[in-house]
């Protein structure tokens, strides 16, 4: 039996590398079409998948000490509050979008708010949603205060701050739950896992607000950026009422980065424009704004 010719040999290999060629070329088309109308005819559902593989990739990286993709400069925080004309001790304030993986530092500055920092969220639990009772492993999500007595410098987490779940509305709703959190590390069963280096970042931004002489500062926790388009997408949503009505504290620092005074009135959050000037200082309590 004779061996196949050289020539014909190398037309033979050709032959298969054309292949594999040919079909990573299909895959590389074929996957994100296949995603693309995946999306298009279950966006909800797509989202779901979306915000899984985040939390797989981000939680991959945190195992090797990898920071975050979007993670500020935590070597030169100083120089990067000179270049916004902020200081360590300036007010603070907070906004969490969970399905962005985002938690937004502002810092006070001419008697309104800056944005200073967007920290990537390594983690937190259950669906785009409140909390609604112990055990079901939601991160909560509408308006709190945080003040001094919320500090743990000694977690199992490294550091953290609770938001002060149930807040009045949580309240009037019979909402139940407890220590949920913003931490170190990148685990939840509730709460908002921000990495021990970033966390460390925001924990000096945070006691020296407090130390400066602000009572409490507030962050506000929504599922994703209260616009109107996004607000359409959900609404077929259970919760669709509930986001409705966090919107209005949303576009009253939308307008002027101010925040907004918050209150529960009966079993609904009301709103007022916070003055120029304020810090967020006033907690979240059960009462309805004065009527004209």
């Amino acid at each position: 039996m004779t061996e196949p010719k050289p020539e014909r040999r190398r037309a033979s290999g050709r032959s298969v590398i054309a292949t594999i060629f040919r079909l990573l070329v299909l895959v590389l088309i074929a996957v994100p079409v296949t995603i693309g109308l995946f999306a298009f005819a279950w966006p909800l559902e797509a989202e779901r998948e979306w915000i899984r593989a985040q939390r797989f990739w981000r939680h991959t990286l945190a195992d090797f000490n990898i920071a975050l993709p979007g993670t500020p400069d935590l070597s030169d925080l100083n120089g990067r509050l000179a270049s916004h004309g902020l200081a360590v001790g300036n007010p603070i304030f907070m906004r969490i979008f969970k399905r962005e993986f985002e938690l937004e530092l502002w810092m006070m500055r001419d008697g309104r708010f800056h944005r200073f920092a967007t920290y990537p969220i390594c983690k937190w639990s259950g669906e785009l949603g409140p909390k609604i009772k112990t055990g079901d492993r939601q991160a909560p999500e509408g308006f709190y205060t945080v003040d001094s007595k919320a500090l743990n410098p000694n977690s199992s987490w490294h550091r953290s701050f609770n938001l002060g779940f149930p807040n009045a509305f949580d309240q009037a709703h019979k909402r139940t739950g407890s220590f949920l959190m913003v931490h170190g590390g990148c685990g939840s069963i509730g709460c908002y896992a921000m990495t021990n280096p970033v966390i460390d970042e925001m924990w000096s931004l945070v006691t020296a607000a407090l130390r400066g002489g602000q009572q409490r500062f507030q962050v506000q926790v929504f599922p994703f950026r209260l616009t109107e388009h996004n607000l359409s997408r959900h609404a077929n949503s259970p919760q669709a009422a509930f986001w409705s009505g966090l919107k209005p504290g949303y576009d009253l620092f939308e307008a002027r980065h101010v925040p907004p005074k918050v209150s529960a009135c009966g079993t609904k959050y009301a709103f007022a424009p916070g003055a120029e000037g304020s810090d967020g200082s006033t907690p979240v309590e059960a009462s309805c704004p004065a009527t004209p």
